[in-house]
């Protein structure tokens, strides 16, 4: 009977230092100043392709303050406190009434002091949204996180593998950009299922093991 060796080491939580930067340092900056409580900004929107870090970021910044993120088209709340903070994912998602309700929100939050970081796939004004919504959503500082180079996605890649535990070789990295979807969520999920496939058979994560890999996400796919 072959014994599974199994990778107990959780996830770690997201964090602004273990976001990849790459050429997105201003909105980094000005991020780690929204949750810090810093005066400016108070109002921010990050934009950006599937796959870029907005979702990672969002809870990144909640995890720095008593907030949390919702999930469109998770309900939003009834009732804002003035000076709160409320941050909202996919607010291009959000249905007419929620649209109506986050647009109360934030003319709740501006007069109170309050704070609104919201993400979405495009510019404010190029989403389906009301006008007088965009219009409040483009007022703030709005920033487009803009995707990794390989070379940035490589050394993610080889820092991933640190944390569970291995090294990963630069032509082990490079397989992965060639042969696997190349945003970094996808190939941080296929570097994790290579490290529990290897222990389970006490193999190093290699290429030809990269290989077997993805031969098997795709007879299950």
């Amino acid at each position: 009977m072959q014994q599974l060796v199994l990778d107990l080491q959780l996830p770690a939580p997201p964090s602004f230092e273990g976001f990849v930067r790459g050429d997105n340092a201003e909105p980094l900056f000005m991020l780690a100043e929204w949750a810090a409580g810093a005066p400016e900004p108070r109002f921010l929107y990050l934009w950006g392709e599937p796959g870029v870090g907005k979702s990672y970021l969002l809870a990144a910044a909640a995890a720095r303050g008593p907030g949390c993120v919702i999930q469109a088209p998770e309900p939003l709340p009834d009732v804002l406190a003035p000076d709160g903070m409320l941050i909202v994912d996919d607010v291009g998602k959000l249905t007419g009434p929620q649209q109506i309700r986050l647009f109360d929100h934030y003319n709740t939050l501006r007069e109170g002091g309050g704070r609104l970081l919201a993400a979405g796939a495009l510019p404010p004004m190029l989403l389906p949204l009301r006008d007088d919504l965009a219009t409040r959503l483009g007022w703030g500082l709005v920033y487009q996180l803009r995707p990794l180079s390989d070379a940035d996605k490589a050394a993610a890649l080889r820092r991933r593998a640190l944390s569970l535990g291995f090294e990963l070789a630069d032509e082990a990295a490079d397989y992965l950009l060639r042969h696997a979807a190349r945003d970094l969520p996808t190939l941080n999920a296929l570097l994790a299922r290579a490290n529990v496939y290897a222990l389970s058979r006490q193999r190093p994560v290699t290429v030809p093991l990269l290989r077997e890999v993805l031969a098997g996400s795709d007879r299950s796919a």
